[in-house]
């Protein structure tokens, strides 16, 4: 079967309303703080099984992509992200939006998004059995090792640097291990709460730090400074020709990077939208707009997130193992269906590959005419006054952190979160870097823990391949070079 019949398949009528209630509940799933894509597969697995095969995984798809088109809407209108992946975003975002130009945010992350998630399905058709059978020549040891380059990489990300942005990520790999032990199956540092025992929830801190200590934050100004900009015109709703010449390298790279990235177990669209943002950072010509609004801290992030969906694809389709919990939930869908993914899953149901493939074409362009219309209507939520803007934004932060794990004490963590975000903006605490120690935390204490089993507690495992020491050489090469560049790294901002 070629191109051609996948995209036959997929334009079937029954399979275009498919992938139309997929990417429509997808963009839904992504506005809404907290629900997530896995959950709302996993809300609609009953369906597809009625569904049928093609059409079922379809629609299952197009709920996983589109969840990454209307995650950034929030972070950009008012800066609390409707999926992890979208955290980054409201860096710059947020900041645009404050300047007007929030629609032209919008519509840049919508077509960053287009352009990232058509780039990744060319790459998952072409290079999907080879990249799958090199993303399992990573054991632990070598995990444990992308994570320490991936930490040092992305500690610069908010262009301060120094002692406080180690600090944060220090912070964020502590909070990572409160709740239950992954190996040992015990609660650790909860004080005797049980609700503690899921962990901290990234949804609840990252509403917390950025939307709740937003909001304290515009309480503590004086009024005239809380507004948005008020009044929208029509051409800034849409980028200028300046910012799209701005965005294109940064929505190329992002969808090259974040496909690469989706290639390796755990978040990779949160990952992947963290390791654009700080390439966009150190390359860029407009480093000082970086924290104001630079319109490459939208494009490329919002780009790889989506790549990286596609790149989550590859082990799935090819080898049959799913790298994140969404893929999981895809996997269950499949195997509900009778549906087998790896070697054999193109020859025993090629209907199902290549509709999947093809409607994956289709629910891009789907979306892209679905978010680029509605860019003047969610421009225009920045018009409302903050003091009515606020309690809603308030709500939202609530439900969302309710909505993560339906847990009380998950709106807890959020209020205090939201007071210590306060407090890191009037101390210049950049939120992020903890956020990325939350986000590797799991990852790297796993890999620690699991390669010093497989060496039998001795710690010469983690420089036993040639992978993990040209990794530790890379981490050391960048640390050289964060040294020479900014001498002050290691000193206090």
């Amino acid at each position: 079967m070629s191109l051609l019949s996948a995209l036959e398949i997929a334009l079937t009528p029954y399979n275009l309303f498919a992938c139309f209630i997929g990417v429509v509940v997808g963009t839904l799933t992504g506005v809404l703080p907290g629900l997530g894509p896995a959950a709302a597969m996993a809300l609609l697995l009953p369906l597809t099984v009625k569904m049928g095969p093609t059409a079922g995984l379809i629609m299952l798809a197009g709920i996983y992509y589109g969840a990454m088109y209307g995650g950034s809407t929030t972070s950009i209108l008012v800066n609390v992200p409707g999926e992890p992946a979208s955290v980054v975003t409201c860096i710059e975002g947020y900041k645009m939006a404050r300047k007007g130009r929030a629609g032209a945010a919008l519509a840049v992350s919508a077509i960053g998004s287009f352009i990232a998630g058509t780039l990744g399905i060319i790459l998952l058709q072409l290079f999907a059995p080879p990249l799958a059978k090199a993303a399992l020549a990573f054991g632990p040891a070598e995990f444990f090792a992308l994570t320490v380059v991936g930490i040092i990489l992305l500690s610069n990300l908010s262009g301060k640097g120094g002692i406080k942005a180690f600090l944060m990520i220090a912070l964020g790999l502590l909070l990572s291990t409160v709740g239950l032990d992954p190996l040992g199956g015990v609660n650790r540092f909860t004080f005797n709460q049980a609700l503690a025992g899921t962990g901290l929830s990234f949804i609840a801190l990252a509403a917390g730090l950025f939307g709740v200590g937003e909001i304290l934050w515009l309480a503590s100004q004086p009024e005239e400074k809380t507004e948005l900009v008020t009044k929208v015109r029509l051409r800034d709703l849409y980028p200028t020709r300046e910012e799209i010449k701005r965005s294109l390298p940064p929505i190329l790279r992002g969808s090259f990077l974040g496909f690469l990235i989706g290639l390796i177990p755990g978040p990779s669209a949160t990952i992947a939208s963290f390791a654009s943002y700080s390439l966009e950072k150190s390359i860029s010509k407009h480093k000082e707009e970086f924290g104001n609004g630079a319109i490459e801290g939208v494009a490329g992030p919002e780009s790889a997130n989506n790549a990286a969906c596609a790149g989550a694809m590859v082990p799935l389709l090819s080898l049959g193992i799913p790298f994140s919990p969404a893929i999981a939930v895809l996997l269950s869908g499949m195997l509900l269906v009778g549906v087998t993914p790896g070697p054999l899953f193109l020859r025993d149901h090629p209907t199902a590959f290549w509709g999947v493939i093809g409607s994956m074409y289709i629910g891009n362009i789907m979306l892209l005419i679905l978010n680029l219309p509605l860019v003047g209507i969610w421009a225009s939520i920045t018009r409302i006054p903050s003091k009515y803007l606020m309690p809603i934004v308030l709500l939202f932060c609530i439900v969302g952190a309710y909505a993560d794990n339906n847990n009380i004490f998950d709106v807890w963590v959020m209020l205090g979160a939201g007071v210590v975000g306060y407090l890191m903006r009037k101390y210049e605490y950049d939120p992020a870097p903890l956020l990325i120690g939350l986000v590797m935390g799991p990852i790297m204490e796993r890999s620690l823990r699991q390669a010093l089993i497989m060496g039998r507690g001795n710690p010469m495992i983690f420089v036993s391949s040639p992978l993990s020491l040209v990794m530790y050489g890379i981490a050391l090469a960048i640390v050289i070079f964060m040294l020479v560049k900014k001498p002050r790294v290691i000193s206090a901002d």
